[in-house]
């Protein structure tokens, strides 16, 4: 294909999985519980943090913490004592458990306390037109309260190798400007321009076929070639795409 078909092709894949039917199956249905803009992120970054293995499970254990978290995040976050803690201990969704869990509600409370929010946090450390440098900053200032050592794995780094894919994820959801309503859009301080694509193994594979990346390993280098090739397609909106290479590779087999 040209340049021109293969924009074309993916463009059509975008109008296809683009809509409101792809909410009902995946993560993303979580934060549009919400309206208000502190559970939204909140929600958001909780349900991408475990979003990895069927997603089935993922929704089911995603709406568990909506629960545990008596469906309002962010007044939980700001206003839980130690013993409202202590109802979390028994969640778990593969390697992610209930010291995490406790872990992570203090840290987003540090956060909104400290730090002016998490779309500050982001927002102060973008570099060269990239979210990757403020991911890094990010986990340096999630962890900078005493922590398990065992939770640091899940908040990745992508100056450590990582392609960062659940980051990324949420990163699209809260900053996508979405004029069909997938992604929700609420952080305006952010252009879309600066996103990346969320690359595991079924974006990755596709983006090999396409001629999009040459890196055999799903990383940071590999996140790299694909950025550079989506943004190419569109520079305003490039991981629009990422719902064109998930549902080719998801929903067809590409």
């Amino acid at each position: 294909m040209t340049q021109l078909e293969l924009k074309e092709f993916l463009d059509s894949k975008v109008a296809a999985y683009n809509n409101n039917n792809f909410i009902h199956e995946d993560p993303v249905q979580i934060p549009h519980l919400y309206t208000q803009k502190e559970d939204i992120e909140i929600a958001g970054f909780l349900a991408a943090t475990i979003s990895w293995g069927k997603r089935p499970m993922i929704i089911k254990n995603c709406m568990q913490m909506m629960e545990l978290l008596n469906h309002s995040p962010y007044d939980f976050v700001m206003n839980h004592t130690e013993k409202d803690l202590e109802k979390l201990a028994d969640f778990k969704h593969r390697t992610f458990n209930g010291i995490d869990f406790q872990f992570f509600i203090r840290s987003l409370k540090n956060i909104y306390t400290q730090h002016k929010g998490l779309e500050n946090v982001f927002a102060s450390n973008v570099k060269d037109k990239s979210l990757q440098p403020a991911i890094h900053e990010f986990k340096k200032v999630f962890f900078e309260i005493p922590h398990p050592v065992r939770t640091t794995k899940h908040v990745s780094d992508p100056l450590k190798g990582s392609a960062a894919k659940r980051i990324n994820m949420f990163l699209r959801w809260m900053v996508r400007q979405d004029q069909l309503g997938v992604d929700l859009g609420i952080w305006k301080t952010i252009p879309s321009a600066y996103l990346s694509c969320p690359l595991d193994v079924h974006t990755g594979n596709v983006g090999r076929k396409l001629g999009f990346i040459n890196r055999k390993q799903n990383d940071a280098k590999a996140l790299l070639e694909l950025d550079a090739s989506l943004r190419k397609l569109d520079p305003t909106d490039p991981v629009k795409y990422d719902f064109a290479l998930f549902g080719l590779g998801i929903f067809e087999g590409f």
